[in-house]
């Protein structure tokens, strides 16, 4: 008979999946580092293949076969019925007996607060909102682009940011510094350079994310473009924090708003005032922190939360990563 531990848990996003065994006392007793969760690029099997290998070396370090509840908080887990489909993917690999999958914007969530109570921001190469209650109640958003009403992340910022700058230089748009910041990024001396070495596929796709901080650094110099995207960015927000609030009823109950992302754990001056006026106007009583833990850390403290562990065990947990 094999040994059984208390929780497997995992935090995939599209470049890199962590994943935690937890005893019932919290302790973590192996963890493992994957490839990236990608479901929409290579297919459900291929992506729980991925994830297949990094628990598989967990499982030998910790010595265990099997745990009693599998908490994974997944990248393009955006919708219920997706977070059901990925679900029933990963009960067919007998990992544990029972199974609950999340988008991986509640992980951060629930890394960055002491009980499941709060709302979570996030904003790296997207942009998503969730919410929850210690009640089961949450809030959310589809949280898939342009097609669910989502403005910024850094793809959405770069784009904005050529936009502008693209304007500029042929005279339809008024003047800018990223005229000549972007292009220069990659060592060419126009934007009709870097549209074309864009168009042409000269310059990958994927690194149009370089262009992001090149924004934020132009905007800190003072340009008034640059200064207004990354004020639009505060905006959104603070908007879907606000409607998350709203949705929870915890607009008047002082409540943690958690931060997170690569754009937001940066702490752009500029983004992080605006941010915090914004947010004192709309909800008063939200508490903005950034979180710097690592997401895995939220879905442990998920499986914990779901088993009904002691407070003991959650602290125990945190204490490892924490202490990381």
């Amino acid at each position: 008979m094999g040994v059984t531990a208390r929780i497997l848990a995992i935090d995939a996003g599209n470049s890199k999946t962590d994943v935690a065994v937890v005893a019932d006392d919290g302790s973590v007793l192996a963890t493992a580092r994957g490839g990236g969760f990608q479901p929409p690029v290579v297919g459900v099997r291929q992506a729980v293949d991925t994830l297949a290998e990094a628990v598989g070396r967990a499982f030998a370090e910790a010595g265990v076969t099997s745990v009693d509840h599998v908490s994974a908080c997944l990248a393009n887990a955006d919708l219920p019925v997706e977070e059901k489909q990925l679900a029933a993917a990963l009960h067919a690999r007998a990992w544990g007996t029972s199974v609950e999958v999340r988008n991986d914007t509640f992980a951060i969530l629930r890394a960055g607060i002491a009980e499941p109570r709060g709302v979570a921001v996030v904003c790296g190469a997207g942009i998503n909102c969730v919410g929850m209650r210690p009640d089961g109640r949450v809030a959310r958003f589809p949280a898939i682009g342009r097609l669910s009403g989502d403005w910024g992340g850094g793809g959405g910022l770069a784009e904005e940011a050529v936009w502008h700058a693209a304007r500029a230089e042929d005279g339809r748009g008024g003047p800018t510094s990223l005229v000549r910041a972007l292009p220069a990024q990659f060592g060419l001396d126009s934007m009709y350079a870097l549209i074309e070495a864009l168009h042409l596929k000269h310059i990958d796709y994927a690194r149009r994310h370089e262009l992001t901080p090149v924004l934020f650094a132009t905007a800190a110099d003072g340009d008034p473009v640059a200064r207004a995207l990354v004020d639009r960015l505060a905006e959104e927000v603070v908007a879907m924090a606000g409607v998350a609030l709203t949705r929870l009823d915890l607009l008047d109950e002082e409540t943690p708003v958690l931060l997170g992302g690569s754009i937001l754990a940066a702490r752009h001056p500029q983004l992080d005032d605006r941010i915090g006026e914004l947010l004192a106007e709309r909800a008063p009583k939200a508490v903005p922190q950034v979180v710097t833990a690592r997401p895995v850390l939220g879905s442990a403290l998920l499986g914990l939360d779901h088993v009904g562990a002691p407070a003991r065990a959650h602290a125990r947990v945190r204490e490892f990563y924490e202490g990381v």
